[in-house]
């Protein structure tokens, strides 16, 4: 980064007009002198013609010297960010009944783990400083991505979920113990899981309830989504004798499961029947869970008048030899 510390003194080259109008001018002298008539035939020397290199090195030797006491300097400006974060597992559910087509994207219906992706990346997207891992969970929960800052990686792993990838059931208990693991490998004052499920917890080592226990134990709030429209709910199957059709199921959520871990740990339940209403639950999250980031930033630049003065010290130099020897001018 190239910039000037004292720009104001670049004001003094708009005067260089004045100054070469003045250099211009030439001496008249005092006293006319006879001259010869055939003396104005004879061609010029090339001193004479070359004349105006004393004056316009001493107009070089200025701008440099203007140049220079506008203090022009290379380096770069960095910015420190200094914040304490917070740590936020996404838990995400991936079981079968995440195919529901009960949600709409731009006039499109679509599954329900498509629209959570598509909410869940606007989220990362609008978060700063904050550490964020991904925990996805069906019969089986286990870690997609550690917490990171890196977010453009996290993006990419989600949108590659697909559903039925961790197992067809569900297990809450074991997705927020494997947060509650994740949350351990880096401290922070503020640790969160956001807990996304469509289901009832019917498999898993850890019982929902001991996992409870657990985060309020470790002071993690667990913010929990209850995701999907009541009553039957549209799926696309694939029969053998009729082809692919849809059918309507039930899909069962446990709102009172939900409902008692996030009241435990501090957090909130939401219900979220489409996109819209999904979309402002975690606009309402990110807004709940914010931390104050301090930039410290500071400067590193290089002085470069020196490129600058000693040539025009050169100049001046030169063009004083010049003027008192080749060019010396007699009154």
């Amino acid at each position: 980064m190239y910039r000037f510390e004292s720009p104001f003194w670049l004001a003094a080259l708009l005067t260089l007009p004045w100054i070469l109008h003045l250099l211009g001018k030439r001496k008249r002298p005092g006293l006319g002198t006879p001259t010869l008539v055939m003396g104005g035939t004879l061609p010029r020397s090339l001193t004479v013609r070359t004349q105006w290199i004393v004056p316009g090195l001493k107009v070089l030797a200025l701008v440099l010297v203007i140049l220079a006491m506008a203090r022009p300097q290379w380096g770069t400006r960095e910015s420190v960010r200094l914040t304490e974060g917070v740590n936020i597992v996404l838990a995400m559910d991936l079981s079968e009944s995440m195919s529901a087509l009960d949600f709409k994207l731009g006039g499109k219906a679509v599954n329900r783990l498509e629209a959570v992706k598509q909410v869940v990346k606007d989220f990362v997207g609008k978060r700063d400083g904050d550490r964020i891992g991904l925990v996805v969970f069906g019969s089986e929960a286990y870690t997609q991505i550690p917490l990171t800052n890196d977010y453009s990686a996290l993006l990419s792993v989600i949108d590659r979920l697909a559903i039925g990838a961790a197992g067809k059931a569900t297990a809450i208990g074991d997705a927020i113990g494997i947060s509650l693991k994740r949350l351990r490998d880096i401290e922070s004052k503020s640790n969160i899981i956001i807990l996304l499920t469509d289901g009832r917890s019917n498999t898993g080592e850890l019982d929902p309830t001991a996992a409870t226990s657990i985060a309020v134990g470790n002071k993690v709030k667990v913010y929990t989504i209850g995701v999907g429209s009541k009553g039957p709910v549209p799926f696309v199957v694939n029969d053998p004798l009729w082809g692919q059709r849809v059918v309507y199921q039930e899909v069962d959520i446990d709102e009172e499961a939900l409902k008692e871990i996030a009241g435990k740990t501090g957090g909130l339940y939401f219900n979220a029947s489409d996109s819209e209403g999904l979309k402002r639950i975690y606009d309402r999250i990110d807004e709940l869970e914010r931390t104050e980031v301090r930039v410290k930033s500071y400067d590193n630049f290089n002085d470069l008048y020196a490129w600058f003065v000693v040539p025009a010290l050169a100049f001046l130099f030169l063009s004083h030899a010049l003027s008192h020897t080749r060019y010396l001018e007699i009154p």
